[in-house]
């Protein structure tokens, strides 16, 4: 990971950013959902969902001898200026517990769209759990129930 960057989504990189989404959903999360879900979810992860996020929000892409090996979005939490939401961070599962994720969501609580925000949501997975916690983010109004979309809503408030 010596010569890890990170730097903004391109166009050029949406068919890369989606199969790392879809093998790191079919390798590190099917530990902690059905094969089914999981299935479902991979089929939306196309290069063209990629791109519409990209559309509304800030993506960025960390790279590593030239080969995409993390994602993650940060953008505006249904629209609203003070408050922002972090998506779409994933991890090449032979990459992760080296950094990649630590670096993503510090470039991305360093966006613009972090800096305005007294608050930063996320949806996180059960798989996604302690790392997030890890990064300083905890249960949204202490709520610890997984929600109907079998993801825990978590938050960082800005002092």
């Amino acid at each position: 990971m010596n010569d890890m960057m990170i730097r903004r989504l391109t166009e050029q990189d949406a068919q890369a950013v989606s199969e790392l989404i879809i093998t790191t959903i079919r390798i590190s999360n099917v530990g902690d959902y059905s094969a089914e879900l999981m299935e479902e979810l991979v089929k939306t992860q196309t290069p063209e969902h990629v791109m519409q996020r990209a559309s509304w929000t800030h993506f960025y892409v960390a790279e590593d001898a030239g080969a995409i090996i993390g994602c993650g979005a940060i953008g505006p939490y249904w629209g609203k200026e003070d408050e922002s939401s972090l998506f779409s961070i994933f991890v090449r599962p032979d990459c992760q517990g080296k950094g990649v994720g630590r670096a993503i969501v510090e470039t991305l609580e360093k966006d613009e769209f972090a800096l305005r925000a007294r608050r930063i949501e996320i949806p996180a997975s059960i798989t996604g759990l302690p790392f997030y916690q890890k990064m300083g983010y905890s249960f949204k109004n202490g709520n610890a129930e997984i929600d109907e979309e079998q993801l825990y809503r978590l938050e960082k408030i800005r002092s």
